[in-house]
């Protein structure tokens, strides 16, 4: 079984106290991430700041043998269309090939920060993983919270996976943004999705509770063929 090494120190490793990296800075790092033998470097969210809008405008200049460098960003917004979202045009002009798009899979977040309802939000998952795909983009679909969300509503958080695919999701990526989920949990949910979800499966660990390395293995071990991760542990917890 291939499993691909998804990096995204450049994201993630930034959103921790104390780093702030230089777009020289990200340059250097993604040449090196593509030396070590990566297959995904998440360069940002080139929605969120110019310097990882300046970041994408460069990185086609980098000599990359085999990694290919995504953009990060959110689903669109309630209420509106993803072409009328200024932060989905923001990911079309960093022009990347993969663009990784999170979006919620805990219904107490569609309540409590989204503040719309559960269908609302699976159309916001279908319509702006279709709009990418559209535009000759590869989706990787991060389910943010997914094991808080599938072990509180496992049917809607299911829903919120097939929703992606729906939209052309190539890939599904399980997040444990809490760092919360205990390994043997990993391992129970792992096979449930399986049994539902039949593209390839991903993991994102966070380490609040020191077990991000333990769950990811195991969560390899049940079936994700894409492990995301940062270099050294930089970053939100990761």
């Amino acid at each position: 079984m291939k499993i691909e090494l998804y990096d995204t120190t450049l994201r993630d490793g930034t959103q921790r106290k104390g780093i702030s990296f230089s777009v020289a800075d990200k340059l250097k790092i993604a040449q090196k991430l593509d030396e070590l033998g990566f297959h995904y470097i998440e360069g940002g969210w080139p929605g969120s700041n110019p310097k990882d809008a300046k970041f994408f405008k460069l990185a086609p200049n980098l000599n990359l043998n085999q990694a290919v460098i995504t953009a990060f960003g959110m689903t669109c917004r309630k209420g509106m269309k993803p072409a009328e979202d200024p932060n989905m045009q923001q990911l079309l002009v960093a022009d990347t090939k993969v663009i990784a798009l999170v979006g919620k899979s805990w219904d107490l977040h569609v309540y409590e920060v989204l503040r719309t309802d559960l269908k609302e939000n699976l159309r916001l998952i279908e319509e702006s993983c279709a709009y990418f795909v559209s535009h000759g983009k590869r989706v990787f679909y991060d389910a943010e919270h997914f094991f808080d969300g599938f072990k509180a509503n496992p049917d809607y958080a299911l829903q919120t996976l097939e929703a992606a695919i729906r939209g052309g999701a190539e890939q599904i990526v399980l997040c444990d943004t809490n760092g919360g989920a205990l390994p043997w949990e990993i391992a129970q949910i792992m096979d449930k999705v399986r049994q539902q979800i039949k593209i390839p499966l991903g993991i994102h660990a966070h380490n609040d509770g020191g077990l991000a390395v333990a769950n990811t293995l195991i969560a390899v071990k049940h079936g994700a063929t894409q492990v995301q991760g940062t270099i050294n542990g930089y970053g939100e917890r990761c």
